[in-house]
């Protein structure tokens, strides 16, 4: 398959259980929940992304026609460096382009892969640490991880239900927007009282990087 990408770049990982980690993000274009664009919104099932996934116009995106092609980006953008080597497939949502051949082709390069999800999709095996976000209102599916990520908070979804899923982390990020301080506010005073969650801090746009 061509895969469609928006943008490649080395970073930190900001959020998580890997804060602070050097990592490739490799960010897909397209999602499920949402066109991308502004007048579509409102009617979309997600409604609070902050990404830009549309198009291939960012840092190294393009159409890669191959799994070898898109590995060898990710493998040159991350440099010579051996040790450590950590790819975080995200979108958009990623797991409408990530197959088991690319998979394959990361990992023959060293790379563990991690991957950020809505969870409306199963993931192909293979896939190292898996955070899954779900989204009020969504066909979620995807029930068991190594983090669950709840942007708090949502209608319909309380984190009170999901503390028996099979996640080894479970944190509460709070939503951006108008209401950031409010809702900051309400997932602080929630993990206080709820010690099976921690809150989630987006370190990246706190230190200034992407």
């Amino acid at each position: 398959m061509t895969y469609a990408v928006k943008e490649i770049f080395k970073t930190l990982q900001g959020e998580g259980a890997h804060a602070g980690r050097a990592a490739v993000f490799c960010r897909f274009s397209g999602c499920n929940l949402w066109s991308g664009r502004e007048e579509d919104r409102e009617k979309a099932q997600c409604k609070f992304c902050d990404t830009d996934f549309v198009g291939t116009d960012g840092t190294l995106g393009g159409k890669y026609a191959t799994p070898s092609a898109l590995a060898d980006r990710i493998g040159t953008t991350w440099g010579p460096e051996s040790i450590g080597r950590f790819v975080v497939f995200t979108g958009g949502e990623p797991l409408l382009q990530l197959d088991s051949a690319l998979i394959d082709a990361i990992h023959a390069l060293g790379f563990s892969i991690a991957v950020e999800t809505n969870g409306t999709i199963e993931p192909p095996p293979g896939v190292d640490w898996l955070c899954v976000s779900p989204k009020a209102g969504t066909d979620w599916v995807v029930r068991r991880g190594n983090e669950l990520k709840l942007v708090f908070p949502q209608a319909t979804m309380e984190p009170e239900e999901m503390a028996n899923l099979e996640f080894d982390h479970f944190w509460l990020q709070p939503m951006d927007g108008l209401n950031q301080k409010a809702n900051t506010k309400a997932a602080i005073e929630y993990c206080i009282n709820h010690a099976h969650w921690r809150l989630s801090v987006q370190s990246h746009k706190l230190i200034g990087i992407r």
